[in-house]
């Protein structure tokens, strides 16, 4: 049954070389999955029309949706438009609304418009146009045997803007779909082996239509369940009841029921205390500062942080003496801990936070304290806590 099952295909010399990360794909499925699409299989190739066509020909046998991106651009490594427009039997066209825009856009831009631009406006005949308004490279929909096709631009922003404006909207008045519900469940402080034991008797009791997903990292294991039901007031139901059965059975370890990064939980945390952060980092090289400022409202708790990846830096930005240093080593309790309330005084911050580590080979550490890491809390209740 092809019924709500969509395949997905990236185009690329540089995804299969790994020099371009595809993220296309990733955020393709989540769009579709909320709307009730289930995604069965991810493809990536090269810009080679044997390896297009194989792609192509297995995705349209097997789903009732698929999107490609990728190949749509001027250059002559190009190829998606015009293998799209033999593989479908049409032929090329200029498109007179798709010309009067890319020509808009290199007059706006006070740049001359070159012919390999200008055939940006050429698509097959036998196509569905989508208009990309935030690029040149127009998307094409064609249907076969039941299945529809959409070839989009590579590039992200362009991509999102065809989806969000155009595609997802059509889909989901087009194509037959049924619920896909999830339920999460985010632990910390025990390894999926352990959560798998603890859990054993309520993972063996879910229905066929319940899955449970044991998806762990470096900081955490977030379960999820997922749930593809037609009656999704019963769905959501089952998926509530089994969340909290499980969420109690592992209550010491779960910090959070929903699917949310680490470093939003921390801001939900510090703005519910209506507490402030400041940050001194040397191994970490801002990083930390960083990710915590990449949650929009981090402000709302933030105050700054201080990168001082050298002596000399934590010294003269700190304010930590020379000689506590020489003592101490860069890299110790000590110094971490200075680090952390320095920066907290500084900022005037309710909590400061210090990392300094030896994380690479140098002539100042002995080679054994490679990976050594040193992190301390401050706050302004107890200047002197370590976490």
């Amino acid at each position: 049954m092809k019924d709500n099952k969509a395949i997905l295909i990236t185009i690329g010399d540089e995804l299969l070389m790994g020099q371009t990360i595809d993220t296309n794909s990733a955020w393709m499925a989540v769009q579709l999955n909320a709307i009730g699409i289930d995604v069965v299989k991810r493809i990536a190739v090269g810009d080679n029309k044997e390896s297009i066509k194989s792609a192509l020909d297995e995705a349209i046998a097997n789903s009732a949706v698929v999107l490609l991106t990728g190949g749509l651009g001027p250059t002559a490594d190009d190829i998606t438009k015009p293998f799209l427009c033999e593989y479908f039997g049409g032929k090329l066209i200029v498109n007179a609304t798709v010309l009067e825009m890319v020509t808009s856009i290199f007059e706006k831009r006070g740049l001359p418009m070159l012919e390999r631009n200008s055939l940006q406006a050429t698509v097959p005949d036998n196509c569905r146009v989508l208009l990309n308004h935030r690029g040149t490279a127009p998307g094409m929909w064609f249907e076969k045997e039941g299945t529809i096709i959409i070839s989009m631009p590579g590039v992200p922003f362009e991509m999102m803007g065809m989806m969000e404006q155009e595609i997802i909207p059509e889909i989901t008045a087009t194509i037959h779909r049924q619920p896909i519900l999830h339920r999460h469940i985010m632990t910390m402080g025990i390894g999926e082996s352990f959560l798998a034991e603890k859990i054993a008797s309520i993972e063996n009791a879910l229905p066929a239509y319940i899955k449970l997903a044991y998806l762990p990292t470096f900081r955490l294991v977030r379960l999820r369940l997922t749930g593809k039901h037609p009656e999704s007031v019963k769905l959501q139901q089952e998926l509530e009841s089994y969340q909290q059965q499980i969420a109690k059975e592992l209550e010491e370890y779960v910090i959070s029921l929903t699917d949310e990064p680490f470093e939003k939980l921390l801001q939900q945390q510090f703005i519910a205390q209506q507490a402030s952060l400041a940050i001194a980092e040397s191994c970490s090289g801002g990083y930390m500062e960083h990710v915590l400022t990449q949650v929009p409202g981090a402000s709302q708790y933030f105050k700054g942080g201080i990168v001082c990846y050298t002596k000399e830096a934590k010294e003269q930005l700190l304010g930590i003496a020379a000689k506590d240093i020489e003592v101490h080593s860069v890299v110790s309790e000590n110094i971490t801990m200075q680090m952390a309330e320095k920066v907290r005084q500084l900022l005037r911050s309710d909590y400061g936070l210090g990392i300094t580590g030896w994380l690479s080979d140098s002539d100042q550490q002995k080679k054994e304290d490679t990976g050594l890491v040193w992190i301390a809390v401050t706050n302004a209740a107890n200047p002197n806590e370590e976490v």
